[in-house]
């Protein structure tokens, strides 16, 4: 595919919002609230068009997706020739600058092609000869804004993508150091999706490390667009119109509502990580509005009723650690029974979870915390089972 015609913030092209391993459907779905009816889950990601306005209201709002990328090519390829030729069929001169930094990274998988350095190299010659002819430039200073290019070469079917946010959407501005066992804030906010919680209910995180389950919750319910306060690559672009970029900033900002925070706080037992939870939720711009406090999970107690218990606990990748970690399972299993009109969520890579919780979850999610393959379990309320369920 190539573009002939002048690019405007109101040209509408194919993009592709990337996702991580099974959090493809909740991408699609936030795609379709943002007004992306065409949104399509594939594996890896989720394909939409939109115009170039959109795309970048879409890098503000999206919570789960890891990058937004403008889709400009794809075809097989068996050779490096195929792919010179298909990064060269591009309309280059449309999109970068004469001085771009044109920054090409990418991956391959199970292809004829498989040295990520060859193709790197190939692909940004191609990209330099379709500019050479396009503008007769013969100089390529690379001394302004960073243009991301990214290939993908899948089953020997590649892509070529402009990258409109630079660092990943996980990078929301506001987590600057890590307790143990961090969360994505990307897969933090699909767990806020996946768990039976909705704003307006109670929602509590027992083990709340460095808060960002409950950062992200506090963000959904106060309309809050995770992208808010953090800079992309496209705003660096030569096409984008720097005014159309604020007054979308803009949109964004008045949509934030913080007084709509309530019912959410959490926990934990450790006082220097509690420090930087609360620390993460002032760089958030939530001080004061998450209420925090040092406590025993053994003795905690609530009179609210049908709230949800979202956890990220330890996980006990040492043989030393998982009796520790087994009986800290145990007590969420009485945590819930001291509220059983609430459900309790966890994400886990222990295997032996839910037999030292004591039952079944109602519900699992495969997913991966970084490279680590994960459940994530859903206990739903106790109240109103048959009695001696399992």
């Amino acid at each position: 595919m190539t573009y002939a015609a002048p690019v405007t913030m109101d040209t509408r092209f194919p993009f592709v919002a990337t996702a991580a391993f099974n959090l493809e459907g909740i991408v699609a779905r936030e795609l379709r609230r943002l007004g992306m009816e065409d949104a399509r889950g594939e594996m890896g990601g989720v394909r939409f068009t939109a115009t170039l306005r959109d795309a970048f209201y879409a890098c503000l709002r999206l919570r789960s997706a890891d990058r937004v990328m403008l889709l400009l090519a794809q075809g097989d390829v068996m050779s490096f020739e195929d792919l010179f030729q298909l990064t060269r069929s591009v309309a280059w001169d449309r999109f970068l600058s004469s001085d771009a930094q044109i920054n090409v990274s990418g991956k391959c998988a199970r292809s004829q092609l498989m040295s990520i350095s060859d193709c790197q190299a190939i692909c940004k010659k191609a990209i330099l000869e379709s500019l050479k002819q396009a503008r007769g430039q013969k100089v390529f200073p690379e001394s302004g804004a960073p243009y991301p290019i990214h290939f993908s070469i899948h089953e020997n079917h590649a892509r070529l993508c402009l990258d409109l946010c630079g660092p990943g959407l996980n990078r929301r501005g506001y987590r600057t150091y890590n307790a143990e066992a961090p969360l994505r804030e990307t897969l933090a906010a699909s767990l806020v999706e996946l768990s039976p919680w909705r704003p307006g209910m109670p929602l509590y995180d027992p083990c709340c490390g460095s808060g960002t389950l409950l950062i992200e919750a506090a963000f959904r319910q106060a309309h809050r667009a995770p992208g808010l306060e953090r800079a992309f690559a496209c705003e660096g672009f030569g096409f984008m119109d720097q005014d159309v970029l604020r007054s979308v900033r803009a949109m964004a900002r008045e949509e934030y509502e913080p007084a709509r925070i309530t019912h959410i706080a959490g926990s934990d037992i450790d006082p220097q990580v509690l420090a930087l939870a609360r620390k993460h939720c002032q760089q958030a711009g939530l001080e004061n509005r998450i209420p925090l406090e040092v406590q025993d999970l053994r003795t905690l107690t609530f009179p609210e009723e049908d709230g949800v218990f979202l956890l990220n606990p330890p996980y006990g990748e040492r043989l030393s650690d998982q009796k520790t970690c087994h009986a800290l399972y145990r007590e969420l299993a009485s945590l819930q029974s001291r509220h059983p009109t609430w459900s309790l969520c966890a994400i886990s890579s222990d295997p032996g979870f839910e037999r030292a919780f004591g039952r079944r979850a109602d519900k699992k999610n495969r997913l991966y915390n970084g490279r680590l393959e994960c459940q994530f379990y859903t206990y739903l309320p106790l109240q109103g089972r048959a009695k001696g369920r399992r």
